[in-house]
């Protein structure tokens, strides 16, 4: 099934952020968002901050819940605001089709009168009257069809897609009590409410999917804490600092709309969260910006003749279309592509077929390895003993696989992982956590309220994981697969599980620095491992028998596909970052809807059965080349 959309999605530009931004679909609902206050001092921030514009938000009562809204969006010019944009003509009689950006859908399309649209004569935004006639829903799909007096022909139309549609801003209905439109919130002084002192002042506010946040720029007398926890002013000629302050009611308890201002009540360690704490001067912040764009292009070259390499030109069309913003996202994406990675998985995704679970890789090594190598053990042995003193002299390092599940509340400290509790002497042990990029930030603010779980909090990393995109599946050249968008802008894409940790441990040199910390192994685990414990056990199996690879099962239990639960010399570690191409991948078919570029205009492609492939790796290829004599495994009877 295929749907004709539009190529603009959003006509505000992003502000620079040290946060990844990311833009997702709208959906009509037929309830308001609304907020849920802070629960409590752990609960997660935000997850994927998504940019939003002018729409109501609402401070609740703990007994509401939150939902996704469309919003109705703002624009820079006064006095109007956005209610949606024209995506294509509608038949032959001078109908368009218009894609919502209002919560108010049936006032502002079914109602005839007055409207304004703004459209790019020389490079500039123009606003004209329009004066809507008739308006109705489009049955099936997320549109409006709409009728402008004096656009009667199709070539009359033509000349209206693209442009956004206005409505004058004294139109917006009244809100509830507690609801507020975003844009009434930007520009509003925060005020402590406890000290009374001015903290900044909103600059935009931004959805994150729990909750909403606001953006604040601090005043120039506010005070921030340096690096040993003291306070500090900042100098006058300090570039601008930003932090975030969640929006609801536990955290901004007091709004007053006519005297622009708020009242916040943050936790501890709120408005240090995520400060910068450089203080170099405008200047040289400006020429550092000035070399990192540059940087930036050099790197933008070299991933787009890359993908070139690979057949996927296809990826550059939506530069030909959007704003500024809608360009730096595809461009973010294209860089952040692993070129090498996705090569290789192409490459590999033939065979899947015959590496697509964990207990082919293990019966497969299970009869290579000695049978003297695999022994059952009970906890009492000398191994426990062993494994506990490699422990202590900080010879082993954890690396935990935070999987995208409901299995790990990360706002909860109760849910953190037992068996990483149950380590001994966690103050000499290197902890590294991979997870998916929205939940990096809850996952620093979780350790950082828990002091960390007892880890050195210097030795302790969070890394994103390896994503990669989802490519199509063509019956007519089975060979060939095309990266799939999910927008003009943004590529589908899907994690690649346990065996994108070895890349992702090797960008960010992290076999070097353990290295030099003197770590000799690595435990790697995920948050679903089925078997509990601490790893004493099978550090001082793989110890004593001088394994390079040290695997815990268990016979009773069913290993999950994704789950992962060995010790890696650190060694072989090293030799697994210098063969990342001898790692395996697999396919999973899905049915995934996605637009594609046909005929210069980008048409919605909802699949009725799998068209796709999500790429995902697993750390147990790494078997396939490892001497079966330098593994061993440790069988745990439940």
């Amino acid at each position: 099934m295929m749907q004709r959309s539009s190529v603009l999605c959003c006509s505000n530009p992003l502000p620079s952020s040290p946060y990844p931004l990311t833009f997702v679909r709208r959906f009509a609902t037929g309830c308001r968002s609304r907020l849920p206050p802070l629960v409590s001092a752990s609960s997660p921030l935000w997850l994927r901050v998504t940019r939003l514009q002018n729409r109501r938000i609402a401070i609740s009562s703990l007994q509401s819940n939150a939902a996704q809204e469309i919003i109705e969006t703002s624009l820079t010019e006064s006095g109007y605001v956005e209610i949606g944009y024209i995506s294509r003509v509608h038949g032959l009689q001078g109908e368009i089709c218009v894609k919502p950006t209002t919560d108010f859908p049936e006032l502002r399309f079914c109602k005839p009168g007055r409207r304004w649209l703004k459209h790019r004569v020389s490079g500039r935004d123009m606003v004209q009257e329009i004066e809507l006639v008739d308006g109705r829903g489009h049955p099936g799909q997320k549109t409006w069809i709409l009728k402008f007096e004096g656009i009667d022909t199709v070539d009359q139309a033509k000349q209206l897609i693209g442009s956004t549609l206005l409505v004058a801003k004294r139109d917006r209905p009244e809100l509830d009590e507690g609801e507020f439109y975003t844009h009434d919130l930007v520009g509003m002084r925060v005020i402590h409410k406890e000290t009374a002192e001015v903290v900044g002042t909103v600059v935009s506010v931004y959805d994150s999917g729990a909750n909403d946040l606001l953006h604040v720029q601090l005043d120039s007398s506010a005070r921030t804490l340096d690096g040993s926890g003291k306070s500090k002013e900042e100098e006058n000629g300090a570039p601008d600092r930003l932090i975030w302050v969640p929006f609801v009611e536990a955290i901004v308890p007091d709004i007053d709309v006519q005297r622009k201002e708020m009242f916040i009540t943050p936790p501890k360690g709120l408005l240090e969260l995520n400060l910068r704490s450089d203080t170099i001067s405008k200047k040289e912040r400006r020429q550092l910006e000035w070399k990192e764009r540059k940087r930036f292009q050099k790197r933008l070259i070299a991933a787009k003749k890359k993908l070139c390499e690979l057949e996927q030109q296809h990826v550059f069309h939506g530069f030909r279309y959007g704003e500024k913003a809608q360009g730096r996202l595809l461009a973010d994406q294209i860089v952040g592509i692993n070129s090498k990675l996705l090569q290789q998985a192409l490459q590999n995704i033939q065979m899947s077929s015959e590496i697509n679970n964990v207990a082919k890789f293990l019966g497969g090594t299970k009869s290579k390895v000695p049978a003297t190598t695999v022994e059952k053990l009970s906890a009492n042995s000398s191994f426990h003993e062993n494994g506990n003193r490699l422990i202590f002299e900080g010879k082993l390092a954890i690396l935990l696989v935070v999987n995208d599940s409901d299995r790990l509340d990360i706002s909860n400290s109760d849910s953190f992982p037992e068996f990483l509790v149950q380590v001994e002497d966690r103050g000499s042990v290197p902890m590294i956590l991979i997870s998916p990029s929205h939940q990096i930030t809850p996952l620093e603010r979780l350790f950082l309220e828990n002091d960390y779980f007892a880890f050195d909090s210097k030795k302790v990393w969070f890394l994103e994981e390896e994503m990669l995109p989802v490519v199509s599946i063509s019956t007519e050249e089975p060979k060939k697969h095309k990266i799939l968008m999910k927008s003009p802008w943004e590529m589908l894409q899907s994690p690649v599980g346990p065996g994108g940790i070895v890349s992702s441990l090797s960008s960010q040199h992290m076999p070097e620095i353990l290295t030099e910390l003197g770590v000799e192994y690595l435990w790697v685990c995920s948050t679903d491992r089925v078997l509990q414990g601490a790893p004493e056990l099978l550090l001082g199996f793989t110890k004593s028998k001088e394994a390079e690879v040290g695997i815990q099962v268990s016979e009773d239990t069913k290993q999950p596909e994704q789950s992962v639960d060995m010790i890696l010399s650190l060694s072989f570690l090293n030799k697994l970052v210098n063969q990342i191409d001898k790692l395996q991948y697999f396919a999973i078919p899905k049915a995934s809807s996605h637009v594609e570029f046909i005929e210069k205009q980008w048409v919605d492609v909802v699949p009725s059965s799998p068209n796709s492939y999500e790429i995902r790796g697993s750390l147990y290829s790494c078997l396939n080349f490892c001497s079966s004599d330098k593994v061993c495994l440790l069988e745990i009877n439940d």
